[in-house]
């Protein structure tokens, strides 16, 4: 799951990115309006969570450039400018839902779970494929009931997989779901997720395989 985060107070950005990491979420950390509409264009989101008082412009503004571009994504206002009025702007000018500072981040997970569930965010089902069952709403893998203990970025690539189960998923796709902008990707790195997944999915008896397409990306089908 890939968040774009338009946040400018950089203490409270670290500490939310650090807790979202924590539940296998993929941040993408930007300062302004104008950054975060040029990460849209380039990137795909499950889901912003877009503070209001920025250093170009009110928060606010970029829910039009992203509805113009016919772009769906859930977003969650986090603000400081929390009296009805500011959350009935919010809410009018096309905000999903609209969240006050200070906030718990267990009503904040509790909330993006709640707009990925609505039509226009995550369908959130559930995959079976061989043994391996894919929970996406809990985003947990398990085979033969058992919970299969994968690190983030293999959890990470496993859904990315899952999502495209039986056609290829290009390399650069793959590296857009493992990771944000910010993270340097070293060399082979992703392949070295890939062969850690598939070890772990051979040795519980998945029965599902992580073929390379060489030179375009990998694939994952039911074991023949």
């Amino acid at each position: 799951m890939r968040i774009m985060l338009v946040e400018d107070e950089r203490e409270m950005a670290n500490a939310l990115r650090a807790a979202l990491a924590k539940h296998d979420m993929l941040v993408d950390h930007v300062l302004t309006v104008g950054d975060a509409a040029a990460a849209v264009a380039s990137f795909q989101y499950d889901a912003i969570l877009l503070d209001r008082q920025l250093p170009d412009a009110d928060g606010l503004t970029l829910l039009p450039i992203l509805r113009k571009r016919g772009l769906n994504v859930p977003v969650i206002v986090l603000t400081a400018k929390g009296d009805l009025a500011d959350r009935i702007s919010g809410l009018d000018t096309g905000a999903d839902d609209y969240l006050a500072k200070p906030f718990a981040l267990e009503e904040l997970l509790a909330r993006l779970r709640a707009v990925l569930r609505r039509p226009s965010g995550l369908v959130i089902d559930v995959l079976r494929l061989g043994q391996l069952t894919f929970d996406f709403g809990n985003r947990q893998a398990f085979v033969g009931g058992q919970l299969m203990a994968l690190r983030r970025r293999e959890l990470l690539v496993l859904e990315a997989l899952a999502r495209r189960r039986g056609r290829t998923v290009l390399r650069s796709a793959l590296e857009e779901a493992v990771y944000s902008f910010d993270d340097e990707i070293q060399s082979n790195a992703l392949d070295t997720h890939v062969s850690r997944l598939r070890k772990k999915l051979n040795e519980a008896g998945a029965g599902v395989d992580i073929h390379p397409i060489r030179g375009v990306g990998y694939l994952m089908k039911r074991a023949s």
